[in-house]
């Protein structure tokens, strides 16, 4: 009685292993493809969105800074909000940065 039991409990571990390497081995060689390969471009909506959000963050991040060179404080005085932002806006308009003098000399 006792063999039966050992020879069963074989040749389940041997079935549970062969099942275990099935499994797995399907997963490493998906692994090692990917291993030293470049990380593919922006091509899945997700990764394009992903993208985009940062480009645009970073576009407002320097709109933002612009502004606050120019005066203008996120965090100051409220009373006069869109006042501080105009002026502020305006100062930008009126010199832009990193301008060729339009003499051509």
């Amino acid at each position: 009685m006792l063999q039966l039991r050992l020879t069963s409990l074989k040749a389940l571990a041997t079935v549970g292993l062969a099942v275990a390497l099935i499994d797995v081995a399907p997963a490493f060689a998906q692994t090692s493809d990917a291993i030293g390969a470049a990380p593919p471009a922006a091509s899945t909506p997700k990764q394009i969105r992903k993208a985009q959000r940062k480009a645009a963050r970073a576009k407002k991040n320097a709109e933002l800074k612009t502004l606050e060179k120019n005066g203008y404080q996120p965090g100051g005085d409220l009373t006069s909000y869109p006042q501080n932002l105009q002026n502020a806006e305006n100062k930008s308009v009126a010199k832009p940065s990193n301008s060729v003098p339009a003499s051509g000399q």
